[in-house]
């Protein structure tokens, strides 16, 4: 497996590169907070993205995508995380996109994913629960049979851009106990469904999520995505290529804020010599660009193995995730100690980069919780 970048990724990445710079600073992340905004993001700028081709990377031509794979994406992820756009690609793209693509029917491909690549409708995917932890098959939600279709009833924690979706692709119980993979279903639940409700938060590095109720929401059967019973397998491939992608964006961030480290170091002057001269410090960034440099080969086999259908997909995902929540947090950290005290003041970046360390730490499964997974998956 080549873990060097095609001419055509590259190509793709400085062109992101470019846009991002002109279009996304960090700047526009602090105004976002500061405005309090319940979008979370520029919907004009995410139009943008959708007609440079970014939103539809993944999705085939017939649905209006590029039918390229999750490497290409993966180029663009690690550009928009290098100044934090928030963007709702993780929700829209590799979450509830890529749950219709995978296990969708036609029409619900046809219905939906023509919208998505071109930016006009929006999705996610609710399948964390107050008492899962980071197990996806840790499910409470009911889903039971009524009539020609099904009623559900449960609650769902931190759903990602939920406010602003059009629609959600809800993991449910169909049969069995929570904590089987088997009895889960995933049902494709519009928003403005009866029974439904939702409680906007905000999360600590700013971005948009919510509580998501369900009484009683009646569909049909229609509305089941894959197969009856048969959704945790589908469920589990969709949170693999989703955790690759944030990967890439956490790869692009911890890069940025080391850059940004090192920049300082170089600048800043102490006892008439700039501080980077110093040996321990110089040992602190070693040792931060060497575990970048590992997050960044674990990232790029996981996206690759994603595009190639590889069978060891899972263990390079929870490695990648490993590696990335290691080395972003410890970019982070650091990078407020060299900076000294005014790394923690507002007028700096370097606190919304830690913030949204911790956040993309616990998503997915944090460090600890990938390794036991990879352990557990190698048949330690």
């Amino acid at each position: 497996m080549s873990l060097v970048p095609t001419e055509d990724q590259e190509l793709l990445a400085k062109t992101a590169a470019d846009f991002v710079r002109e279009h996304s600073p960090v700047a526009r992340v602090r105004a976002l907070r500061d405005a309090r905004d319940a979008t979370g993001f520029s919907r004009p700028l995410w139009k943008q993205m959708a007609e440079l081709g970014w939103v539809g990377i993944p999705f085939p031509e017939a649905l209006g995508g590029a039918g390229l794979g999750l490497a290409d994406l993966a180029v663009v992820l690690e550009e928009l995380g290098r100044r934090l756009a928030p963007e709702p690609f993780l929700a829209t793209v590799l979450l509830g996109g890529q749950a219709l693509l995978l296990g969708g029917s036609e029409a619900q491909q046809q219905a939906w994913l023509p919208g998505v690549t071109a930016g006009t409708k929006l999705l996610t995917l609710a399948w964390q629960e107050a008492r899962s932890r980071f197990d996806p098959f840790r499910i409470e939600t009911s889903a039971q049979a009524a009539g020609a279709g099904f009623v559900l009833s449960g609650a769902k924690i931190a759903v990602p851009d939920a406010a602003v979706a059009d629609a959600i692709v809800v993991a449910a119980r169909t049969s069995g106990a929570s904590g089987d993979e088997a009895g889960i279903t995933l049902f494709l639940v519009p928003r403005a469904s009866a029974g439904l409700s939702l409680t906007p938060q905000t999360r600590i590095d700013h971005r948009s999520a919510a509580l998501l109720g369900l009484d009683g929401v009646r569909l049909g059967r229609e509305a089941v995505v894959g197969a009856v019973d048969g959704g945790g397998a589908l469920l589990a491939r969709v949170l693999d290529r989703a955790t690759a992608g944030l990967c890439a964006e956490m790869l692009g961030a911890m890069s940025q804020v080391f850059a940004d480290t090192v920049q300082y170091l170089k600048t800043r002057v102490q006892f008439g010599v700039p501080i980077g001269s110093f040996q321990a410090l110089k040992h602190r960034a070693a040792r931060v660009f060497m575990e970048i440099e590992l997050a960044r080969s674990a990232t790029l086999a996981a996206v690759r193995a994603a595009d190639a259908g590889d069978a060891e997909l899972p263990r390079l995902v929870s490695l990648a995730k490993a590696r990335c929540s290691d080395a972003f947090l410890l970019a982070a950290n650091e990078a407020v100690q060299l900076f000294g005290g005014v790394g923690m003041t507002d007028e700096y970046d370097l606190g919304f980069y830690l913030k949204r360390a911790r956040v993309a730490e616990m998503t997915f499964g944090d460090a600890a919780w990938h390794r036991e997974r990879w352990a557990r998956l190698g048949g330690y």
